[in-house]
């Protein structure tokens, strides 16, 4: 079964300004902003400004203007952030199994400590 992008899903609400966000930074294609629950020292959340689902559908579907503009926001906030040299961890997941709480796609940038083995 295909997943339907849900319009009223948290993220796209955000991007609609329909409610409020700590902005990090954006461009033309993504967004940046600071996570209202974080698990690190850093935790930003970076998503596609257009309706994807999730990684699948955004390497699948969206074009290459979009990509190259979505990473390199990615790497433009490990930049900013100064977490290139001493690490960070990208997590981005994915429907049911992969514990996606918002089915809008979207990475988590993590750093600013040792963040532990990823899965025990």
């Amino acid at each position: 079964m295909a997943k339907i992008y849900d319009e009223d899903n948290v993220f796209a609400k955000i991007l609609k300004a329909e409610i409020p966000y700590e902005k990090v930074q954006e461009n033309k294609y993504a967004l940046a902003f600071n996570d209202i629950n974080p698990q690190a020292p850093i935790h930003i959340l970076v998503i596609p400004k257009n309706p994807y689902t999730d990684l699948y559908k955004f390497t699948q579907n969206a074009n290459i203007d979009e990509i190259k503009y979505f990473w390199e926001l990615v790497n433009d906030i490990i930049t900013k952030k100064s977490i290139e040299d001493k690490g960070f961890r990208i997590i981005t997941n994915s429907g049911k199994d992969g514990n996606q709480d918002v089915p809008h796609f979207h990475v988590h940038i993590l750093g600013g400590r040792n963040l532990g083995r990823m899965i025990n």
